[in-house]
């Protein structure tokens, strides 16, 4: 499949599922869910979504979470993208700890004698 019409859908994606969240930890004060990076498989039928969550102390907290509402979400993402997309991809979720990755080694940089 078109590689440029997979990237066109990831980031639809990304951005249709970063309004979501952002809509509801809105209710959270304190809480922020971003997307970083949706990942779909080229038959379109699974998207693998990487959060970032702050702060990153409630992480596992919050995945399994929307975990749980993983059918909620998918249908709220299809009502968005219904004209757009024929088919929904199924989502799975995962943290990205990327940026606490790179903190860690911020950290341990400085740390240096």
């Amino acid at each position: 499949m078109d590689t440029k019409r997979l990237n066109k859908i990831e980031r639809l994606l990304q951005k249709e599922l970063s309004d979501i969240f952002q809509k509801q930890t809105q209710a959270m004060p304190g809480t922020l869910i971003s997307v970083s990076a949706v990942r779909v498989s080229p038959d379109l039928s699974v998207a693998k979504a990487y959060l970032s969550i702050f702060p990153s102390g409630k992480g596992n907290e919050l995945l399994e979470t929307i975990r749980a509402n993983a059918k909620s979400v998918r249908y709220d993402l299809g009502q968005r993208v219904r004209t757009q997309l024929r088919q929904i991809p199924n989502l799975s979720f995962f943290i990205d700890d990327s940026l606490d990755y790179l903190e860690n080694i911020d950290k341990l940089l400085s740390n240096e004698p």
